[in-house]
């Protein structure tokens, strides 16, 4: 199969999970609307939807290596933070490249801006490692925070409190029901991401901080041979999260979502190969394999999580019915007590 297909792959399996994303959340949307005034039907809540509780299932992870137990409220967000950490540790930072709903909107508007300013903008280069840090920090003070300071009681704590319980609902009343501030800020980040290849990934997102380092433990790397380069650096050119891959041996950086742009892009017969394994045993992986593993092991770990009845939430339609009224003005809990 000719590599100029994956690029074509990847583009559809993106849509695919973007407008699954999309249908889970005009569903969610549906659901809170029926207990939020008489009339409206009601809609069964989509468990996928914990995926944008990225925070929540860091916190269920931390709990589960405590006490060995799932958290019944937002089962779903330590099952899809567990599928996303081992994706990333198994096969690159695939899921920014080819599952992230977020990702791939940004994709979108880089892909635009180059289209209507016939080129995409680099930042400094000394100032593009300055603002890439910002999400490096964020991602530790996440993981001090929730890792190393938060104990355990108060872990417990925020698991039972009433915040937790809708914090699916208030990351929905976010985007619904937005300040002037988070309007504009997304305004921002919707015009740099026109003109910047990927600003909120490469910029911004904690979450991709952590999945990027994890991907370098990855036995999965595309490496280029010296002896079958013709240097035409179209790898380096179209290289969506700027890296220089034509001066690369082996492409290990953080930076690095698995696209396979450069494995697609690539002229030269046996020039970059996908590999998996470890010291002198690596194998070459066909590269249209790497989706479909990809899928694979995301959605194994998935469906071992409904297998177990990990999956859909265990609070009741009256508790539902008590809290959602209530979201909007619910502010984080300050205190867990001793």
């Amino acid at each position: 199969m000719n590599r100029t297909s994956l690029r074509y792959i990847r583009y559809t399996v993106q849509a695919a999970f973007l407008a699954i994303t999309l249908l889970a959340g005009y569903q969610f949307y549906r659901f809170v609307l029926h207990f939020e005034g008489p009339g409206n039907p009601f809609v069964q809540r989509p468990p996928s939807v914990d995926a944008f509780l990225p925070i929540a299932g860091l916190i269920s992870f931390k709990n589960f290596l405590h006490t060995g137990l799932i958290d019944p409220i937002h089962p779903a967000a330590f099952i899809m933070f567990t599928a996303i950490i081992s994706v990333s540790l198994l096969l690159k930072k695939g899921f920014c490249g080819w599952i992230c709903p977020v990702g791939t909107v940004s994709q979108y508007f880089w892909m635009a801006g180059e289209k209507i300013f016939r080129k995409n903008f680099r930042v400094w280069k000394y100032a593009d490692v300055a603002i890439r840090s910002i999400k490096y920090v964020l991602m530790a003070f996440f993981l001090v925070f929730i890792g190393g300071m938060m104990s355990q009681n108060a872990v417990a704590a925020f698991l039972r409190s009433d915040y937790f319980k809708v914090a699916d609902v208030k990351t929905m009343k976010f985007f619904t029901e937005m300040s002037a501030e988070t309007l504009w800020f997304l305004i921002a980040a919707g015009g740099l991401s026109l003109i910047y290849k990927n600003f909120w990934c490469r910029y911004l997102c904690p979450y991709g901080a952590l999945l990027g380092l994890l991907s370098r433990l990855s036995p999965v790397k595309v490496r280029r041979v010296e002896k079958n380069c013709t240097h035409c650096r179209a790898c380096s050119r179209h290289c969506p999260a700027l890296i220089d891959v034509e001066k690369q041996e082996v492409v290990s950086s953080a930076e690095c979502f698995g696209c396979l742009t450069c494995v697609s892009r690539c002229r030269a017969e046996g020039a970059l190969d996908l590999t998996a394994g470890v010291s002198t045993k690596r194998k070459a992986l066909n590269p249209h394999l790497y989706p479909l593993l990809l899928i694979l092991v995301f959605y194994l770990i998935i469906g071992g999580g409904m297998l177990a009845g990990k999956w859909h939430s265990r609070l009741s339609d009256e508790e539902y019915q008590r809290l959602i009224p209530e979201a909007a003005e619910m502010s984080h809990p300050t205190s867990f007590g001793p």
